[in-house]
């Protein structure tokens, strides 16, 4: 491959890896597909190829489409029992943020919701949302017609519309409920802890990777409880972590998060959803291999102080 060519792919690389990783909701898996994009770029005959972005973009979208319909990913990711992959502010993988749309296609909740659409469908959202690409392009990628991308994405946004929990946050302000809510769960007050949840306020945990399933809760006590008892710190915990972790806030797709870190690794993260001056939603993720990205870019950056200096 001459450098042309090459330098023609890396200048796409940050976008084709975005994509991926908006549809798969996976860094890894979206590494790997940009990966068999490129391969496939370096095998192709490229002088007969007259829209490389267009061409690449519908190989890679390809590759993501025929993983979501694998068995495989089938069994990994059965409805309600699969958590997205967390990733930092900042991270290129995040892709395009300009519009209240861009940023909401990729938040942890919408793209929770994604796993319940089609793949077509969940493909075309993301073309247009996300990507702003005109339904005659979205049907020419996807070998669909015109209409039909249309009646995808009409689908998919109001399934997502339904399900919103709110509307843009001022940060300032999501930060300081969260804040407060993390000196509540730290100190014990379960019965803040309740004021500071929605009515119809949702919690999900992975278990740190120990749990068959994920861990569901949906009722304001039950997440309280479930909150003050993962915020409880203990010997037995402290050994599981592989230490004493410090807690920081921190801003992870999107949406403000409790980032649990020890010697510069990410251990456990606590992304939460806000809406009307108080949580909607909760999502905790601590299995391993579900945070290696986002420690790695926890690394390359200079975090603010932590709020709990020792957990």
């Amino acid at each position: 491959m001459d450098s042309a060519a090459l330098d023609r792919f890396e200048a796409g690389r940050d976008r084709l890896a975005s994509l991926a990783y908006r549809l798969l909701g996976s860094a890894a898996d979206a590494e790997d597909a940009v990966q068999d994009t490129f391969l496939r770029w370096q095998a192709a005959d490229r002088e007969r190829i007259e829209v490389p972005e267009a061409w690449l973009t519908k190989v890679v979208t390809n590759l993501c489409l025929d993983r979501l319909r694998s068995a495989q990913a089938r069994h990994e990711r059965a409805v309600g029992d699969w958590l997205p992959e967390p990733l930092l502010e900042g991270d290129p993988m995040l892709g395009p943020a300009d519009t209240f749309e861009q940023r909401e296609s990729v938040s942890l909740a919408v793209l929770t919701l994604m796993e319940r659409l089609a793949p077509v469908e969940r493909a075309a959202y993301v073309l247009r949302e996300a990507f702003s690409y005109p339904h005659a392009e979205i049907a020419v990628l996807l070998d669909i017609t015109e209409s039909a991308s249309q009646q995808h994405v009409h689908r998919a946004r109001r399934r997502v519309v339904a399900e919103r929990r709110g509307g843009e946050v001022d940060p300032a302000s999501a930060r300081r409920i969260v804040e407060e809510f993390l000196a509540a769960a730290t100190s014990g007050r379960t019965e803040r802890l309740v004021a500071m949840l929605t009515a119809d306020a949702t919690a999900v945990s992975d278990g740190a990777g120990l749990a068959r399933r994920l861990l569901r809760y949906t009722t304001r006590e039950r997440i309280a409880s479930y909150v003050r008892a993962g915020f409880k710190p203990t010997a037995a915990k402290r050994r599981l972590a592989g230490g004493s972790p410090a807690l920081h806030i921190a801003w992870v797709n999107g949406s403000p998060a409790v980032v649990a870190v020890i010697d510069d690794r990410v251990v456990g993260a606590v992304a939460f959803e806000v809406g009307d001056g108080k949580i909607a939603s909760l999502r905790g993720i601590a299995a391993a291999d579900r945070l290696v990205r986002l420690s790695a870019a926890w690394r390359q950056n200079e975090p603010e102080a932590p709020v709990v200096d020792a957990w």
